[in-house]
């Protein structure tokens, strides 16, 4: 989780700010809005679902009776906690998104506020998280799985969506999920599929 702060902290450091800066870590301020480039919402709409379908696919593909098929069907029960958990925040914080204010210090302002934490980010982390706590040490450069959260975290702040705790938070979270998964040596999903699933389409055919 150091690793993903810092990367993201020297990305967005060069960002132009705005007047008004605070937030829960005293960072929060509005950037300009860049929509354009890789920072476009369909790029990262193609990340966000990307994540999703590698990450059911697989699960499906592989089973859950080796190592690898394993750890998808963990990356699977991280992507679905985690955004369970970001939604249910986002309705007890309700806080209000840079593109409606520039003072990051609204909060519970009710119902259509719904910046914290980003969902987006922690959904793309806890999918990445199962599979850099499995394989990082064996095979270093699955750290660069953490390269796609970083991406996320950037482009929700560059397009004003979310303030940076927003995806500092996300990321957290996701991350968190991620590992308490990665701990269980039975995904919950896996548990409940038939067993044909379970053997995966890999091996049925």
């Amino acid at each position: 989780m150091k690793i993903l702060v810092r990367l993201f902290a020297v990305l967005i450091a060069g960002l132009p700010s705005g007047a008004y800066s605070g937030g829960p870590l005293g960072i929060d301020h509005r950037v300009t809005l860049d929509d354009t480039g890789i920072w476009n919402r369909n790029v990262q709409r193609g990340v966000e679902y990307g994540s999703i379908a590698v990450v059911v696919g697989g699960a499906l593909w592989e089973g859950g009776e080796d190592r690898l098929g394993r750890t998808f069907w963990q990356a699977l029960d991280s992507g679905v906690a985690s955004s369970a958990a970001a939604e249910a925040l986002k309705h007890v914080f309700t806080r209000a998104r840079p593109s409606q204010t520039d003072d990051p210090d609204q909060w519970f302002k009710g119902s259509g506020h719904y910046s914290f934490p980003s969902g987006e980010v922690a959904l793309v982390a806890s999918t990445v998280a199962p599979f850099v706590f499995e394989y990082g040490r064996d095979h270093p450069m699955v750290y660069g799985l953490e390269l796609l959260t970083v991406y996320d975290m950037v482009a929700r702040v560059k397009t004003q969506s979310h303030w940076q705790s927003d995806v500092i938070a996300g990321a957290a979270l996701g991350t968190a999920v991620g590992y308490y998964m990665h701990l269980r040596e039975r995904p919950f999903i896996l548990n409940v599929m038939p067993h044909g699933i379970q053997i995966g389409l890999r091996k049925q055919f």
